[in-house]
């Protein structure tokens, strides 16, 4: 009848079309395997994900191409085409000397850039005859006590000519001062070094623990950090804002995120507070990021982070530098995830993550090696795991493509998940005042134990699988040789100590300490005492000790 309508059938999304056309009969032929299907961070995953999980997507908005803002897609306009990820494996232990040798080898062996592991009387600011110090010299990294120490760690490498990222916190102003003295030895021009000091205090009372002083006089020293390279050392990243061990304490992906990008932003307050332009130190910050198990949620949270930061630079803090937008970052590989029980599969483990690292688009790279989960990793086990960084970048094709797998349902579903959960976090720890604040009330300690505690239950009901542990398991197990470091390296670390102390000029020693002392008590920047501090040959713990003389030390309220 002419002017009558037909009525139009309700639109059935793509995916209630595949359900009912295809799933559902399939189903009923064949059931599928009893789940829960979720992350490894226990996020619910859809059987299929199409442009539904997407509503509103816009390319220019949400995805961009790469080297464009957000950066969605990557910071660089050719990938990994223009240059690979600087493949640095984290290596440290025994003496300096024997810590030098296996630098040479991964150099030898193809490594293009060094990263350094500090036993844990350094992390803690302690000397090696301090009586914490007992029984951990050297054990879990090497032992650098003072000056002396550090030119054998960097004996006959150019620290002009080699990229060092340096694993450290508390103590983090004292070793880069050693880094920058022995520079000045070998003659090199501290414009010209590049590295990283990771110099990531808020995560140590999140989650590591390797603290010393409370957390605004910590925070003291990663602002004179920030002023004292914009001026002198321009080339170097003053911090690497580090997930890696908030997750490593079992946190979830988004967690990781969020917790490491709102550190980040904390820190940028803080350098601004303390009179810095947001444009002469964000550029010089960078990030360190885990990559786990679950390959596509690593992929998507390495998406998001750079989304998220260059939005917060712009808007929150009005960066106009190009490079204060673009959020760089170092990935390692899950040492939590790795096992004592059939090691070998390990291997297996980290070439997914190590993919997983790089499709996200990472900056730089470690890898584990099969046996950490049991000792130092051998020179077999880190060769092994360094090729494995070769073969990927080499003969898996994936480094032809910028971003390969943007515009994936699934994953820029995950990305965007990924970004909103992020900001929620973000207000909650706004509205208590900002990270050091939220720290203090034990807000993200409690979310990260309750996160570990969940993964847990879920391992121990099955939930979660663990090859070789909680499923598959072998009846016996060979052996695998591993590296041992005995009190030998204790010994000659205490008399080289004894021989520093000996030889050094004590009242020029004692005036340095002084100096340091009063500095930390006024305001002035504290870089330029601790480096005549290091000239003298003061220690560790020395340095470290006058800093507490001043602001004593942090004792955390326990978190149940």
């Amino acid at each position: 009848m002419s002017g009558m309508k037909t009525a139009t059938p309700p639109t059935t999304s793509g995916r209630g079309r595949w359900e009912a056309r295809v799933l559902e009969p399939a189903l009923a032929k064949a059931p599928e395997r009893s789940g829960p299907f979720t992350t490894v961070s226990g996020r619910d995953v859809r059987r299929l994900y199409t442009a539904d999980d997407v509503p509103g997507f816009d390319y220019e908005t949400n995805l961009a191409d790469p080297g464009r803002f957000p950066y969605t897609r990557g910071i660089h306009e050719t990938g990994y085409r223009g240059k690979l990820w600087t493949m640095r494996q984290f290596a440290g232990f025994g003496t300096p000397e024997e810590t030098n040798a296996r630098y040479k080898e991964l150099l030898e062996a193809g490594g293009t850039g060094l990263s350094v592991a500090f036993d844990l009387p350094t992390l803690m600011g302690r000397d090696p005859d301090h009586p914490l110090s007992l029984g951990e010299v050297g054990k879990c990294g090497v032992s650098i006590s003072s000056l002396a120490d550090m030119e054998r760690l960097f004996d006959g490498i150019s620290l002009a000519d080699v990229t060092t990222s340096m694993t450290i916190n508390s103590p983090a102003s004292m070793i880069f001062a050693m880094y920058l003295v022995v520079a000045e030895q070998q003659g090199a021009d501290w414009g010209r070094l590049s590295g990283t000091i990771q110099n990531d205090i808020l995560k140590e009372f999140i989650a590591q623990k390797e603290y010393i002083y409370p957390p605004r006089p910590s925070m003291r020293l990663i602002t004179d950090v920030f002023a004292f390279c914009a001026d002198q050392v321009p080339r170097w990243n003053t911090i690497s804002v580090s997930g890696y061990h908030i997750r490593e304490a079992g946190a979830t992906a988004l967690q990781e995120l969020a917790f490491t990008l709102r550190d980040g932003i904390e820190y940028v307050q803080w350098g601004i507070d303390a009179g810095l332009d947001v444009d002469r130190f964000v550029p010089r910050i960078s990030f360190f990021f885990n990559a786990h198990n679950d390959f596509f949620e690593e992929i998507a949270k390495y998406r998001a982070a750079r989304r998220i930061w260059s939005e917060v630079m712009r808007d929150r803090f009005g960066a106009r530098d190009e490079r204060s937008l673009k959020l760089r970052f170092h990935t390692q590989t899950a040492g939590v995830s790795l096992t004592a029980q059939q090691p070998y599969n390990n291997v297996v483990r980290t070439a997914i993550q190590a993919l997983a690292a790089v499709l996200g688009g990472t900056q730089s790279l470690h890898t584990n090696s099969l046996d950490e989960a049991l000792a130092l990793p051998t020179k077999e086990a880190v060769t092994i795991a360094l090729r494995t960084q070769q073969v990927i970048a080499y003969e898996s094709g994936v480094t032809s493509s910028v971003d390969p797998l943007g515009g994936s349902y699934y994953v820029e579903s995950l990305t965007r998940d990924m970004r909103d959960g992020a900001y929620g976090y973000f207000e909650t720890i706004d509205r208590m005042g900002g990270m050091v604040a939220a720290i203090e009330h034990g807000y993200p300690q409690r979310e990260v134990a309750e996160s570990a505690y969940k993964f847990q239950q879920a391992v121990e009901k099955k939930d979660k699988v663990i090859v070789g542990v909680n499923d598959f398991v072998a009846d016996r197990e060979e052996p695998i040789p591993t590296l041992y470091i005995d009190e030998s390296v204790a010994e000659r670390q205490l008399a080289r100590l004894d021989r520093v102390r000996r030889d050094r000029d004590g009242g020029r020693v004692g005036r340095a300490l002084d100096q340091l002392r009063e500095t930390a008590a006024g305001t002035g920047n504290t870089m330029e005492p601790l480096l005549e501090c290091v000239r003298a040959y003061a220690t560790v713990g020395e340095m470290c000790d006058a800093l507490r003389d001043v602001w004593g030390e942090w004792e955390e309220e326990p978190v149940i």
